[in-house]
Order: C-alpha cells, then sequence, then structure tokens
C-alpha cells in the first residue's frame, strides 16, 4: 500500500498576487496497481536494419512484423529500419500504415563475402580489434546510428528494442543509464556456430574453428548491454544464462497468421512429402540434402510413389541439382505457401542446425499438416513426452525418419491425431496475439520500473 497526494485546482479562489494558484489537497492509501494498468501509452523505439516487410519474405520480418503489428495498437511506434533495392515504394507505403513514424535508412553497400584473401584477412583484423562480427559491421550504418543517438538523447521514447541480435550495434552501454533497452535474440549465434562444427556442415571449418571463441566473447559482450533479454526458445535462454547469470531472460516464442495458415479441411492421403523454407539459408539446404540423399532414397523403395517438394525461394545451384532426382520437386518462390501444404500428407523439418524456434514447423502445424522432425526442427514446442498430447513425430537418424514416415503413411487415424493436436497447441499456444501481448508485458514492465526510479 502507498499513499497518493491529490492536488485539485480550487478555481472558485482567483489567483493570488504572486500568482500562486490556490489547490485543495487530498492524500489518500492506495493498493499497489499492477504494471500493465500503469502507464498504458509507451513511445517505443524499434530497430530493425532488415525491412520488416511483407512478412512472407523470411524469418526475421515474420517475427519483427507481427510483434510491431501487436504494439502499435495501444503504444506510438517509431521504426528505424533500412531499405534494401528490393524494397518496393508500394511495401513502404503499406508498412507505414502500422507505425506512428517510419524512419529509413539506405542498407550500406554489401562488403561482401566471397571476396578475395586481402579482404578476408582484413574482415577478420576488423572481427578481432572491434569484437564484432562481419555480418553484423556489414550492415552498420553511420547515419542511422547518429539518427538514433540524437533520438535517445531528445528523450523522445520509453523502451528500445533491437529486433535480432545483429541491431545490439546502434545500442551504446550508456544508454542503460538513460533508457530501458530490449534486445529480441532469434537465435543465439556462438551455439549455432559450435552445433556446426559439432555436426560437420561448416561452410568453411578452419575459419568458424578461429571464430567460436571470439563469438562466445561478442554474445556475453552485447547481451551485458540491455536491460532485458528476449528469446525463442528454452534453449537459447540457457545459452544467454550461461553469458549473463544475473540478467533477467525471457522466453517468448513465434506466432503463425492463422488466417495465413488456416487448418485444411480433409486428409489428401498418398504419398507426398514437403519441406519449406528459404533455400539460400545453410540450415534449409543441409537439411533438404541430408534428407534427399539419405532418407528418400529408402522411403521409395517401399513406397515407390513418394515426392518430395521443396517449397522456398532462391534455391541455390546445390538445390536445384536434386531435381534430376526421382520424385523431387523444387519449387523457387510461390505464391500461396499454404497451397502445397494442404496437398502434403507429411511435412518434414530434418533440421540439423539452426537454433531459435521455426516458422517453418509451426506453419505447417496450423495448416494441419502432420510432421516429422528432428530436435531442431521441433526446438521450443512441447509436443510429445509423457502428459503431452502427441503434435508431431521425432526422428534424428535416418532409421528415425523412415520408421516415423512409414507410420504416418500407413496409418490415416495417427495422422489425424498427430493434425488435430497440433493445430489445437498453436491456437493455444503460438499465435501472435499471445506472443504480442507477453512481449508488450516486458516493454511495459521495465518502462514501469523505470518511471519508478
Amino acid at each position: 500500500m502507498f499513499s497518493l497526494n491529490i492536488y485539485i485546482r480550487d478555481d472558485l479562489n482567483p489567483p493570488t498576487s504572486d500568482n500562486n494558484t490556490p489547490f485543495l489537497s487530498l492524500t489518500c492509501s492506495l493498493f499497489p496497481i499492477p504494471y500493465p494498468l500503469i502507464n498504458r501509452f509507451m513511445n517505443i523505439l524499434i530497430i530493425s536494419s532488415t525491412f520488416p516487410y511483407p512478412p512472407t519474405r523470411g524469418g526475421t520480418q515474420v517475427r519483427t512484423f507481427n510483434l510491431l503489428k501487436y504494439l502499435t495498437q495501444n503504444h506510438a511506434i517509431t521504426l528505424v529500419t533500412q531499405k534494401e533495392p528490393s524494397v518496393t515504394t508500394a511495401e513502404i507505403a503499406e508498412l507505414q500504415n502500422f507505425v506512428d513514424n517510419l524512419v529509413l535508412f539506405n542498407r550500406p553497400p554489401d562488403m561482401g563475402t566471397t571476396a578475395g584473401i586481402l579482404k578476408k584477412i582484413h574482415r577478420f583484423n576488423q572481427f578481432l580489434l572491434t569484437g564484432t562480427p562481419p555480418n553484423v559491421l556489414n550492415r552498420y550504418s553511420v547515419e542511422m546510428q547518429n539518427w538514433i543517438d540524437n533520438f535517445v538523447q531528445a528523450g523522445k521514447c520509453d523502451v528500445i528494442t533491437c529486433e535480432h541480435s545483429v541491431n545490439e550495434i546502434y545500442i551504446k552501454p550508456h544508454f542503460q543509464k538513460q533508457i530501458n533497452t530490449v534486445v529480441n535474440v532469434h537465435s543465439s549465434v556462438y551455439a549455432t556456430c559450435r552445433n556446426q562444427l559439432e555436426i560437420g556442415i561448416s561452410e568453411n571449418t578452419l575459419r568458424d574453428k578461429i571464430n567460436l571463441p571470439l563469438l562466445q566473447r561478442y554474445e556475453q559482450r552485447y547481451s551485458s548491454k540491455f536491460s532485458q533479454i528476449v528469446v525463442t526458445t528454452p534453449e537459447d535462454k540457457h545459452q544467454l544464462q550461461l553469458f549473463q547469470p544475473h540478467k533477467e531472460i525471457t522466453v517468448i516464442p513465434n506466432g503463425v497468421d492463422l488466417l495465413s495458415f488456416p487448418n485444411r479441411n480433409h486428409d489428401p492421403g498418398g504419398h507426398r512429402l514437403i519441406f519449406i523454407g528459404a533455400m539460400d539459408n545453410l540450415a534449409n539446404i543441409d537439411a533438404v540434402c541430408f534428407f534427399a540423399h539419405k532418407v528418400l532414397p529408402e522411403i521409395q523403395k517401399n513406397y515407390p510413389n513418394t515426392t518430395f517438394d521443396i517449397v522456398g525461394s532462391n534455391p541455390v545451384t546445390e538445390i536445384l541439382a536434386l531435381k534430376e532426382k526421382p520424385g523431387i520437386n523444387v519449387t523457387g518462390r510461390v505464391s500461396s505457401m499454404v497451397e502445397y501444404l494442404h496437398q502434403a500428407t507429411i511435412c518434414v523439418v530434418p533440421m540439423r542446425t539452426g537454433f531459435g524456434i521455426k516458422n517453418k514447423t509451426l506453419e505447417a502445424m496450423a495448416a494441419g499438416v502432420p510432421i516429422v522432425a528432428s530436435d531442431r526442427g521441433l526446438e521450443g514446442l512441447p509436443v510429445d513426452g509423457t502428459g503431452v498430447p502427441l503434435s508431431a513425430l521425432r526422428a534424428n537418424q535416418p532409421k528415425e525418419y523412415i520408421n516415423a514416415i512409414s507410420q504416418l503413411f500407413d496409418n490415416p487415424q495417427l495422422r489425424t491425431e498427430v493434425s488435430v493436436n497440433a493445430r489445437r497447441l498453436v491456437e493455444t499456444d503460438f499465435t501472435w496475439e499471445s506472443t504480442g501481448k507477453h512481449y508488450e508485458q516486458v516493454c511495459m514492465k521495465i518502462s514501469v520500473k523505470n518511471k519508478a526510479c
């Protein structure tokens, strides 16, 4: 309980000669008000070097857009972002409808990742000297930094959120003394690099072995700058807690737009497998190649008419070459991902690397397609175990995939059970409404703490 002094102007008495207007003073005792009821309105600065529209463009875009879309219902949102050449005038105009203030900067010229040996040595030296990875420095804009510095110094926001850890570079350590800051970590860069080395799929093993301790130091350093850390899965929370044991770290998963991914109205049967995702992403490339070479041929021995649709934008040469294998169809970008999902018998998510929650898994679950996925593909999702309704079948080794897929091919009742449970799980715990509400509470909590101080 606390006391509150209320001063009410008394307009029945005229101001005195010294210009002091008389007030009536009341004192009352109040019970503490829960923080969601205090300071309901906030000025939030969202930093996203990735232009977050349309949300169908990628995992970073879908999380950033849907969170700001929720926050803008109750708060004033200033979004500072970068415009790539592919961003259209129409997309800029559409995004402006979801924020109060859209601040655009041109994305800096790409320093390149396949340059000659001298440039590679220069980038590594920069990593050593600055402690910041080349992919983060590659997006850094001095003009954008100056704008953010001036905005913070002018006191124009209550909270800053960095959507994706790559934006941490714009947060200066002294900001914590002036304003509350949130970093929305989509996945641990250190854990991802370590995992790729462990399973032998690193693009450059020597480079990543050298980079691994640098990434550990980098993640530990940048995470110390923030008032609050948000992650998408308990696994990432555990990793960040090793670096910041005294920081409050909140797990907020991704969600699904249930209107964009409606539940299918019938089971098509058959033997049609599908994988969805951007096909220029290393983790997706590895997953698809592993499945196409190690699992699919064995499945086709027992089910000769089995097909495998690889659905996603920008397929690299390695993926396009898979079209020569029997039953494999590489689509590239499609106008409607959910139409392909609804036609599939099973969605496979054979990820062997890549930390963080997987949109592809949630979207397939929402669409009512039974899933066979790895531990990485199911990260952060309660889909099996004691007392948990079976919402997906888990597999990590080729024999486990063959067994799980065969069970689903042969058992329509099992397909229905898994589909129904998965859709119910998404509707209950993984909508953007529930995710946005949780994110808002994190922002409001630290905002109220700041004002109380």
